[in-house]
This record gives structure tokens, C-alpha cells and sequence, in this order.
């Protein structure tokens, strides 16, 4: 049953993916580097809300370790996260609906291109693929979520915006 599961969710990205939003490379830090750390933020200027751009690592060795650098964002509203494919994809970003604030979802929903369900990212198959959500007019709060390939490795991550 567990590999079902797992084989119909990597079948799922995999039909998915083709959709992708490719904004561009991974800034030259972290290119070729996949255990390096991102800078939190990238500057000012970013996505479509005229904030800051931060940008969260995607990584893996591809068995037993999986996770978003870093898995704790503070953000203000504004805010585009740029989640880049650094290392042992597929990944993806899924965002638990009960762990939005209310009028969260909506605004998530809409910043999220090419989603294979609800508040969830396509598979990111290729390396330093990029994904951006801005979180323009989301409400103050917490916003918990996880890749659905490495969801049984613990990657998840935590975006407060305040």
C-alpha cells in the first residue's frame, strides 16, 4: 500500500512537471554546491510584489536526508520565497490547508503557478530548477508544509510572516 502511495505521487509529479515554472538558476554561490547554505535573502526588487526575495534551498542525498535550507522563515508580508532545486529531487512544495491562517489558502492558491492539487507546487525535476510564491496580501501567520517525495524523511518547513 506505502509504495503505491509513493509510486502515485512521483507518477503525479512526474505528469506534473512538464508545467514547471523555470525562473532561472540558482545565484552562483550555491551552483555545483548543494551543501552550502543560501543567504536568507537575495534583495530587494523580487517577484511581483515589488519585496524582498528569499530563497530556500531544496536538498537530498537522495536516502535518508531531505530538507528545505532554511526550514524556519520569518518573512514580512510582500515576501517571495524562491525555492531553488539543489539537490536529490524530485521536490516539491505542499502547504498543509489546516496550518494556514484564515484567508491564507486563497492568496497561497493564486501565487502558486502550475499546482498539481491544492497549495501544491509541481515536481521540481531538474537541478537548480526555481519555484517563487510570493506571499503578497497573506495574512500574518504561520504557514506549515513539506515535499511530498520526502514527506516519510521529515522535510518540512515553517514560514511565519509577520
Amino acid at each position: 500500500m506505502a509504495a503505491r502511495f509513493w509510486l502515485t505521487c512521483v507518477s503525479a509529479g512526474l505528469l506534473a512537471c512538464g508545467g514547471g515554472r523555470k525562473v532561472g538558476a540558482a545565484p552562483e554561490s550555491t551552483v555545483g554546491n548543494p551543501g552550502a547554505m543560501a543567504p536568507e535573502s537575495t534583495g530587494a526588487g523580487g517577484g511581483t510584489s515589488g519585496g524582498s526575495v528569499v530563497q530556500v534551498r531544496m536538498t537530498g542525498d537522495g536516502s535518508t536526508r531531505a530538507a528545505y535550507v532554511p526550514d524556519h522563515l520569518t518573512i514580512s508580508p510582500g515576501t517571495t520565497v524562491e525555492f531553488v532545486n539543489a539537490s536529490g529531487w524530485p521536490h516539491n512544495i505542499t502547504f498543509y490547508p489546516d496550518s494556514i491562517p484564515p484567508g491564507g489558502a486563497s492568496v497561497l492558491q493564486a501565487a502558486m503557478a502550475n499546482t498539481i492539487s491544492n497549495l501544491s507546487s509541481p515536481m521540481f525535476t531538474t537541478p537548480n530548477e526555481t519555484y517563487d510564491i510570493s506571499f503578497a496580501g497573506a495574512p500574518a501567520g504561520t504557514y506549515k508544509a513539506y515535499c511530498i517525495p520526502h514527506m516519510a524523511l521529515g522535510m518540512k518547513i515553517t514560514i511565519t510572516v509577520q
